[in-house]
């Protein structure tokens, strides 16, 4: 009984939705207030995206006449669903949720969920803006997931090799690695990685520059063009704990660790001054990967975006493979 009132508690509270949920918007308020200084304005409330998503709750929804219904409802239920799931295999400087031997596999998968939900809702709801806008977040899709995949393989190729002598999948295989020979950041070798992962978030998050899937100016919001309402909040709330979660992930992957206490540690302060210091992370995350990038640089088109990605990103997290492969 005890095992199933600290699942739930796993998933519902800590790590999982209300912790994950309090952290994206969070995150998405101080995005907008980092670049509303940049471009010398006022700029909302810390708890302006929190508003908006109450409002949107609280708003009638409608469905389009020409609509599949089901697939119209279910998509942004399920972008939700999977990045709340991916918040419970991310360790927080060595405290492990839901410890696996592949976890880092499964957050691959789980990464495309979003991406596969917002063209799923598009393609239901039979608007012509929103066809625009799927063929654009496929190209997008298409084109950070190579870079990530290889950033994901150096790093557990750097720790993998050095425990065991294999590349391992295992997020806290990764932190044992770090606890014991410092962070990620710090090896020149793996560095490379750690800027081509950093330029992935805003793609992954769908952020400017790299929002040509929505692009409101241009097709309307694209694949969300007909949601309102509940399900358009779920979307929103979806892109930002999404933020939240590549922030955290970019933080075990290369600045884990021992963090205060050690990696079996159970002390609950230890505990709290840890997730404090993954906020304090996670913001800093947030600031140099999108709020700087959004507040200097405009929309690219999603061929220029494909070119970057296997290009720049692509290169850099090669590099670093090649690398941790070399033993470097």
């Amino acid at each position: 009984m005890s095992s199933v009132i600290t699942t739930l508690i796993y998933v519902l509270i800590f790590p999982g939705l209300l912790f994950s949920c309090f952290m994206g918007l969070l995150l998405a308020g101080i995005d907008r207030k980092i670049v509303a200084k940049m471009q010398r304005r006022v700029g909302p409330p810390l708890a302006q995206p929190l508003y908006d998503f109450f409002k949107l709750v609280g708003k009638d929804h409608i469905i389009p006449r020409g609509a599949s219904r089901k697939a119209f409802i279910l998509a942004p239920i399920l972008g939700i669903v999977s990045v709340i799931t991916i918040s419970l295999f991310i360790p927080i400087f060595g405290y492990n949720f839901k410890p696996d031997t592949a976890d880092v596999i499964v957050i691959i998968y789980l990464l495309t969920i979003p991406a596969v939900s917002l063209i799923m809702g598009g393609s239901s709801s039979g608007s012509p803006y929103a066809g625009v806008g799927i063929s654009r977040e496929m190209v997008t899709m298409l084109s950070y997931e190579l870079p990530l995949v290889i950033v994901l393989l150096a790093v557990g190729a750097k720790a993998g090799l050095a425990l065991n002598g294999n590349v391992t999948f295992s997020l806290a295989k990764i932190q044992e690695y770090q606890a014991s020979n410092g962070i990620m950041l710090f090896q020149w070798s793996l560095i490379p990685a750690a800027i081509a992962f950093l330029l992935v978030i805003p793609a992954e998050v769908g952020s400017v520059p790299f929002d040509v899937a929505e692009a409101e100016t241009e097709i309307c919001e694209g694949p969300l063009v007909e949601y309102s309402g509940f399900y358009l909040g779920m979307y929103k709330l979806t892109q930002s704990v999404k933020m939240f979660i590549m922030a955290s992930l970019f933080i075990a992957l290369f600045l884990g660790g021992k963090g205060f206490g050690t990696i079996t540690g159970n002390n609950v302060v230890n505990l709290l001054l840890n997730i404090i210091l993954l906020i304090i992370l996670c913001i800093a995350v947030v600031a140099i990967s999108i709020s700087f990038i959004k507040g200097v640089i405009a929309r690219i088109k999603v061929e220029q975006t494909l070119k970057f990605f296997w290009t720049i990103p692509t290169g850099l997290a090669l590099l670093s493979l090649l690398l941790a492969y070399l033993g470097f």
